[in-house]
């Protein structure tokens, strides 16, 4: 079986490389990190993921764009943001999950394999 693949989008260099390590440490592909929306969106029409972490804000403005994109396509989304609250996302997207940075390693898993069981 091929590799489940998840997309990140992250605009702070370390952070994003830090997900990207802990997603591919779980036994994912990495697409990313993207540091702006529309790098996201250009790889998404290449690709389609298993999943998409996404950073609320990005170098060229909000990613919720990308992410009706990518829930449009069934996409499990994950949300994951220091800026703006969990609950917050989770009011405006119900169907996406939603963590707060810093987050662990084990509770990000954690919540991809929730996402993607959902799927």
């Amino acid at each position: 079986m091929a590799q489940q693949c998840v997309l990140v989008a992250e605009d702070e260099l370390i952070i994003g490389v830090d997900l990207c390590d802990t997603v591919e440490e779980a036994g994912f592909e990495v697409e990313g990190p993207y540091d702006t929306a529309s790098s996201a969106i250009d790889a998404l029409e290449r690709r389609t993921p298993d999943l998409a972490i996404l950073d609320v804000r990005l170098d060229d403005g909000e990613v919720f764009p990308l992410a009706e994109k990518l829930m449009a396509a069934n996409v499990p989304v994950i949300f994951h943001t220091g800026q703006v609250s969990p609950s917050e996302v989770s009011g405006r997207y119900p169907q996406a999950h939603a963590l707060a940075k810093p987050c662990p390693p084990n509770q990000i898993i954690e919540v991809m394999r929730e996402a993607l069981a959902e799927a």
